[in-house]
């Protein structure tokens, strides 16, 4: 079992992760909008299940295999601190949008809501660099069986990211309707998220490659 204090620190690193706007929290936080609490959290169900489909992929060791490829660990840390710069210009260009400012989103069923939450996991960029380039940094094979680490380590960031994201989807609606008749509050939020996101891109791309 891995260390209370390795815990400690993934579970930190999770937490940070999933207050950053990415897909996931865009999704959500619009559909929420504009459908209602009850289609996020099916949507969220969708999102669910992308989390374990990339535990279990790194459990099982894709994360080793990439990171044995010279130069693999590398290109996944520049790749994921430049769509990290991406998404804060998305934030905090002229015409930037807020995650919470409102938009129109079609009505869909609870099928399609589901498979679009998963589709959207699956597909974020976010969440492969967490689990491919910043779980093994925390799994030590001294502590026992990686795979049973790699599954104690991925349950800790599903609960968390599922925790925070069910707040987003049920409080949603009101945080748009409070920003929404604050200007000033909308952009300093916009601000501060594009701001962090820029923090982390240039810690990632500035790091040392992981011996």
């Amino acid at each position: 079992m891995p260390h209370l204090s390795a815990l400690l620190g993934f579970a930190l690193v999770s937490f940070g992760m999933v207050l950053t706007p990415g897909p996931n929290m865009i999704y959500l936080i619009s559909r929420s909008i504009a459908q209602g609490s009850s289609a996020g959290m099916v949507s969220l169900g969708g999102v669910a299940l992308g989390f374990v489909f990339y535990m279990l992929c790194a459990a099982f060791g894709i994360t080793a295999l990439l990171l044995a490829v010279p130069y693999a660990y590398d290109a996944l840390r520049l790749g994921g601190a430049l769509y990290l710069l991406w998404l804060a210009w998305q934030v905090l260009k002229p015409n930037g949008r807020s995650p919470f400012q409102a938009r129109e989103l079609p009505v869909d069923g609870p099928r399609k809501l589901f498979a679009m939450g998963f589709l959207t996991n699956l597909l974020n960029p976010k969440i492969a660099m967490l689990y491919l380039a910043l779980l093994p940094q925390f799994i030590d094979p001294a502590d026992g069986s990686v795979l049973m680490q790699s599954i104690v380590f991925g349950t800790v960031q599903i609960v968390i990211s599922v925790s925070v994201h069910v707040l987003i989807a049920l409080t949603a609606g009101s945080i748009t309707g409070f920003l929404g008749t604050r200007p000033a509050w909308l952009k300093a939020q916009r601000w501060l998220m594009g701001t962090v996101l820029a923090g982390f891109a240039l810690k990632l791309a500035l790091e040392a490659k992981r011996a």
